[in-house]
Formats: C-alpha cells, sequence, structure tokens
C-alpha cells in the first residue's frame, strides 16, 4: 500500500480495486483523524500546544494563573510566578529565595531596616545608632501624659518644639507620674543638689504666655530601662526670652529621678495655667 509523505497515511495502490474503495478511504480517514487529534491535545480554554519529543504529536500546557509568566522548564514551556503574581501586598519586596525562583518580602514595620538573615532580605529593628519615632503629641490642656513607653531601646530623646503657657512660667516634667515629694532633682551645673521637687523644672523655659514661642528643648532620657539605678538625664534647651521676647535664652542642665524602676511615662505640664500650643516628639534610641 502506498502512504502519505509527510504523516505516512495508508492509501490505495494506483492498481487497487474500486471494492477495496471503501476500506482504504476508512484507513486513511482514521489516519488523518489520529493524526489531527495528537496535533490538536487542548482540552480546556486557555490551554497552549506546543511540540513534543514524540514525533507528529504536540503535547498541552494549561492556561496558568492571574499573573503568572510563561517560562521554561526542562527544555518545555511552564507557567511559573512572575514579579506581578509573587507580589501581593503594598510595599511588597521582590527577592530571589533561590536559583530562578521568586519570593516576596513583606514590608516591615515603622523605623525597621533591610538586613540579611540566612543568605536572604529581612526587616529588622536597627542593631545600634537608629532613632524610632514612638508618639507625637500636641501640647493642649494642664498636663500631657506620654505613656505605655516600650521598654525596648537604649535611651529615650524628648524633643519638645514651641511650647507655650497660657500665661508666663516654666515648664515642669514628671517620671512615672510619680508626684512623690523628694523624687525629682534639677541637679543644673551643681556639684552636688538635694532631691526636693514632685517634679523637675526644664531650666531655661520661662515661656512669655502672650508671646510667639520660638522654643526647643531636647530631653535625653538614659538607660530608662534598667531596673537598678536612678535615672539621669540631660537637657538643652533654647528659645525667646521670657521677659523679652525677641532676644534668646537658653540652658543646659542635669537632672535625676532617685527611683530605680524603669521609666515608662513621662508628664508634661506647666507651672501654672494651660498648655495654648506645642509638640513633644518622643524617641526611642538604639
Amino acid at each position: 500500500m502506498a502512504t502519505t509523505t509527510n504523516y505516512g497515511w495508508t492509501t490505495p495502490d494506483d492498481t487497487a480495486l474500486v471494492k477495496d474503495g471503501a476500506s482504504a478511504i476508512r484507513t486513511l480517514g482514521t489516519s488523518v483523524d489520529t493524526t489531527t487529534k495528537n496535533l490538536n491535545p487542548s482540552t480546556t480554554l486557555g490551554d497552549i500546544e506546543y511540540r513534543s519529543s514524540t514525533s507528529n504529536t504536540n503535547s498541552r500546557v494549561g492556561i496558568g494563573s492571574s499573573g503568572q509568566a510563561l517560562t521554561v522548564v526542562a527544555g518545555v514551556p511552564s507557567w511559573a510566578a512572575s514579579a506581578t503574581s509573587v507580589l501581593t501586598t503594598t510595599g511588597d519586596t521582590l527577592y530571589a529565595s533561590a536559583a530562578n525562583t521568586l519570593a516576596r518580602r513583606a514590608i516591615g514595620s515603622t523605623g525597621d531596616v533591610l538586613t540579611v538573615s540566612g543568605g536572604l532580605p529581612t526587616w529588622a529593628t536597627p542593631a545600634s545608632g537608629g532613632m524610632t519615632l514612638i508618639s507625637t503629641t500636641s501640647l493642649t490642656g494642664s498636663i500631657i501624659t506620654l505613656s505605655s513607653i516600650p521598654a525596648t531601646y537604649n535611651n529615650l530623646q524628648l524633643v519638645i518644639q514651641n511650647f507655650r503657657p497660657s500665661a508666663d512660667n516654666y515648664m515642669r516634667i514628671r517620671m512615672n507620674s510619680d508626684s512623690t515629694a523628694n523624687r525629682h532633682s534639677d541637679v543644673g551645673q551643681q556639684s552636688s543638689a538635694a532631691f526636693d521637687g514632685t517634679a523637675f523644672y526644664v531650666g531655661g523655659t520661662n515661656q512669655d504666655g502672650g508671646a510667639a514661642s520660638q522654643a526647643l528643648f531636647v530631653l535625653d532620657v538614659l538607660n530608662y530601662a534598667n531596673t537598678t539605678t536612678w535615672k539621669m538625664l540631660s537637657g538643652l534647651v533654647i528659645e525667646n526670652n521670657g521677659t523679652t521676647p525677641t532676644n534668646v535664652g537658653g540652658n543646659n542642665s542635669l537632672y535625676a529621678y532617685n527611683q530605680t524602676g524603669a521609666i515608662s511615662s513621662i508628664q508634661l505640664f506647666p507651672d501654672s495655667g494651660t498648655f495654648t500650643s506645642g509638640t513633644a516628639l518622643l524617641y526611642g534610641v538604639k
């Protein structure tokens, strides 16, 4: 029997008898049907066909998931994760978890830095030298309490901008809402001072209640989370003078709190009256 050139389908010989025609046509039709099916293996919407290792036979790869990309695995096409399919959330970072393998790293927390752990990128709290903003508080009313201070930093830094009281007076600062007498001391520039207060007087912050406020006070609370020693604080202030607002005033002082408990809250209040403006920024320092 004769065969076709490309697919080897069986066809009648030129000398074949007419009575064999139906059988020959049926044989040819079956061959065409089989070959056509082998070349068209698709069964599902979105299928892609590719040449398989078997002659005259195609294989199918089903449609991938949304966002995947067509790539090659072991010499044949295959759907794989793409940047858009791996990234699912705002702030995600793309990295290779292995050769030719994409992975996502979710965004870290505020103040985190990107570092390496186990050979892979990861977000972490700064190991040293970093400052993290813990809270921002507007100065209003008669007293402000900065509470629930985490004990995860080495030091605290409190920055007070543009403190202004309702009347001419000083700002006072109290640790842990502790109003017990004789626990706070304004050491200042003295070599010795008594614990004689229920709060610190912030040296230099004698603000004019009616004047434009141009004040900046920075207080460092050192080793605040330890539970062994008294607490030492260092403050620096510069401002417009309370008597002559066009003049500059300032001071730098040391403060002491003679309790060993960790500092978990800080209170701010004018010597009298209320706050009319100002902002307190509390930072954790590594």
